[in-house]
């Protein structure tokens, strides 16, 4: 859907510690801020809160800390591992009171920046920490041209397929894989993977679910149309591309590929759905599925689960005939953002913050991306997990395809006020005219119309 170049601030005074996975010692600047060379060791502490990335981050936090800690024992790091589903609400209340923790897992957002409290990092960024992460990486943790946070992984929307079912249907998923594939083939494998099973149950095509708008933002960016508003903040969804994208996903309901019911369904419904064959393929699938799937499948050898075993196969997001290449994927940068507190400024502090956020971003943290089977950011962490990658090679590949083809995040590029907009609009609008496009309830030719007008009216 989730480290190890220590550096110093004012002046970097490189020296040999970490001892990475792979053997080699790893180069680490000393903290501090004397001219004269001397760290700065006044005791202090920094708070992180984080969540349970993948099943086993816990486990990785405690490591990275502990490592860090050899380097920096003055610098004590006080973590908090969140639920998603209450952390949020605890970080609004946090921020909104002017007392965010010093780190923050997440994604970039521009309403951290409008709040005041969040931390630009670009004066300790080094040259050599730019380099060591992937072209574009970097990008995901910016906002205004500066450079809020560092992120641990790239989050990545595609497809997922159950591989018996594809094969069975003749399904080249190989050449899908490797080419991308347009929405005019998807449609005629479709027609090959909806099906009444045995029991008496439909096997449907395509399985998605209805709660969000992430289908229909997958949709849309591979009809040529990278968010309701372009990167200068300016609406697009004012041609005939907003229309390819409505009547394609009317089409999917109408035919019988996705299910009457999607308006309705949830996401572990939809998954439910994958796991008892009932779906060939199902949208939203993020390359963890590997892992995910892989241990169902020992579940069920262990006899703790009754079900089919499944090979997992991901698939990239299929493409409007007017989108040339391999196809959009939706996803955006994921890791820690920087924070300050109302009426704080101690640099040295500051300093130290940013230390720790190097920390657990750095080579060893690239855990996270290796256990949720992810392209790592950073060309240290693919090194320190060099052979140990948890994917099968097959869809490693197809995920390193479709970060290359990653849509850029609008929402870091225009300014606080239009972005506030944009978000207004997309659950306002975009959310129940999908919804009721969905269930039938609006004919796509409405559907087009309400998103253009209302669109035109609140993002001009």
């Amino acid at each position: 859907m989730k480290f190890n170049k220590w550096l110093s601030i004012a002046m970097v005074v490189v020296v040999a510690t970490a001892v990475a996975a792979c053997g080699k010692k790893e180069e680490t600047p000393q903290a501090g801020g004397a001219t004269g060379g001397q760290a700065n060791t006044t005791p202090d502490t920094v708070k992180v809160w984080t969540y349970p990335v993948h099943g086993k981050y816990e486990d990785d936090i405690k490591l990275l800390v502990a490592d860090f800690n050899k380097t920096y024992p003055h610098i004590k790091v006080e973590y908090e591992v969140m639920s998603w589903a209450e952390g949020p609400k605890k970080f609004d209340v946090a921020l909104n009171a002017g007392n965010p923790p010093d780190l923050y897992f997440g994604g970039m957002n521009g309403q951290y920046v409008n709040t005041g409290l969040a931390m630009p990092i670009d004066s300790y960024m080094t040259d050599e920490i730019k380099k060591d992460f992937l072209p574009g990486t970097l990008d995901t943790m910016k906002f205004g041209g500066k450079q809020y946070g560092m992120p641990l992984y790239q989050s990545l929307w595609g497809w997922g397929a159950n591989k018996r079912i594809l094969e069975e249907a003749g399904i080249d998923y190989k050449k899908i894989q490797e080419n991308g594939w347009t929405w005019d083939e998807f449609l005629e494998a479709a027609k090959k993977l909806g099906k009444k099973l045995p029991n008496g149950t439909q096997q449907y095509a395509l399985v998605t679910d209805g709660t969000s708008i992430d289908f229909l933002d997958m949709i849309t960016r591979n009809a040529g149309l990278v968010d309701a508003v372009d990167e200068k903040g300016n609406f697009i969804w004012n041609d005939s591309k907003i229309a390819d994208a409505v009547n394609f996903i009317n089409k999917l309901v109408k035919d019988g590929i996705l299910p009457k019911e999607t308006v309705a369904l949830q996401p572990a419904k939809r998954s439910e759905m994958f796991y008892a064959g009932q779906a060939a393929i199902i949208s939203k699938a993020i390359p963890y599925y590997d892992v995910m799937i892989a241990n169902r499948n020992k579940d069920i050898d262990a006899g703790k689960v009754q079900g089919e075993k499944i090979e997992y196969i991901q698939l990239p997001v299929p493409h409007s005939a007017s989108v040339k290449g391999y196809g959009v994927t939706t996803g955006g940068g994921e890791g820690y953002v920087a924070f300050t507190q109302k009426g704080a400024n101690n640099e040295q502090h500051k300093k130290n913050v940013f230390l720790v956020m190097e920390a657990l971003s750095g080579a060893q943290a690239g855990n996270s991306a290796n256990e949720l089977c992810l392209p790592f950011v950073r060309t240290s962490q693919a090194k320190a997990f060099e052979g140990k990658g948890l994917a099968k090679d097959i869809n490693f590949t197809v995920s390193k395809k479709m970060r290359e083809n990653l849509a850029p995040q609008v929402a870091l590029s225009i300014d606080v006020d239009k972005a506030a907009k944009l978000k207004q609009y997309r659950e306002q609008v975009e959310k129940p005219v999908f919804q009721a496009l969905l269930a039938g309830e609006k004919a796509p030719e409405a559907a087009v119309e309400e998103l253009k007008t209302k669109g035109q009216q609140m993002l001009r």
